[in-house]
């Protein structure tokens, strides 16, 4: 049976301006290999309501399930749990639950939970919410849609809350090796490899070492013994 499959919806104008580095994606994608789950595709959206609207319908059809960051926080530019809401057809409003955790958080701080942080308890109706151990604020569930904040730390915390509980398949292992010739040298027997091994899949990365071309050659399945017979080829092949 094939792996679940996923894909992440990055949101925010400050990725696509530069401004900020999108580290969660890397992030997710390791969590989601070592999961069985496989990340089949990653999108960056502006804060757009109709971009991602369009997006979220588009992967939550295609894809078992869908990860998003960001545009959950107090701004005005924070649209993404109106526009999640709009994507899947549900009704949002400040919810009970979420209003909750937030004054808990706030009146702790000794921090105001003004109209702006009430915003943060924002929750299309059906939507389980996902915990935030480090700003209280919650994400959400609904249907097959992992609504997560885009801070990093945020991000992760989230992420270790709800991947456990997801069901996956085996878990995608690796093997590579360092040739030391540039990747036009090795693409045919590289070719022939993998047209020996189906259940594989290869890549070559090329680098440069001690001014020489080289290449990095992984090759990826879910089949440890096959992974170590390819290995042990390439080493035979490329010395």
């Amino acid at each position: 049976m094939p792996n679940p499959t996923a894909a992440m919806l990055v949101i925010g104008d400050e990725i696509l301006s530069g401004r900020t580095h999108d580290s969660n994606t890397h992030h997710l994608a390791g969590v989601l290999t070592e999961a069985g789950i496989d990340l089949r595709e990653a999108r960056v959206v502006s804060d757009d309501a109709d971009d991602i609207i369009a997006a979220v319908k588009a992967l939550s059809a295609r894809y078992d399930h869908v990860f998003t960051s960001g545009g959950i926080g107090p701004t005005h530019d924070d649209i993404t749990a109106d526009a999640v809401a709009a994507a899947m057809g549900a009704p949002i409003g400040v919810r009970e639950d979420a209003r909750a955790i937030l004054a808990a958080h706030y009146e702790k701080s000794g921090v105001e939970l003004n109209a702006a942080r009430l915003r943060m308890a924002r929750i299309p109706e059906g939507a389980r919410l996902i915990d935030n151990p480090v700003s209280a604020a919650p994400g959400f569930i609904i249907d097959n849609v992992h609504v997560m904040a885009g801070v990093p730390a945020i991000f992760k915390a989230m992420v270790a809350s709800v991947v456990p509980g997801l069901t996956g398949g085996a878990p995608l292992l690796s093997r590579n090796i360092d040739v030391y010739r540039g990747e036009g040298d090795i693409a045919a027997p590289l070719s022939d490899l993998a047209a020996r091994y189906p259940m594989l899949s290869f890549g070559s990365y090329p680098f440069q070492r001690g001014g020489a071309y080289c290449t990095n050659v992984v090759t990826r399945g879910q089949d440890a013994a096959a992974l170590d017979a390819a290995l042990a080829e390439m080493q035979e092949i490329f010395g």
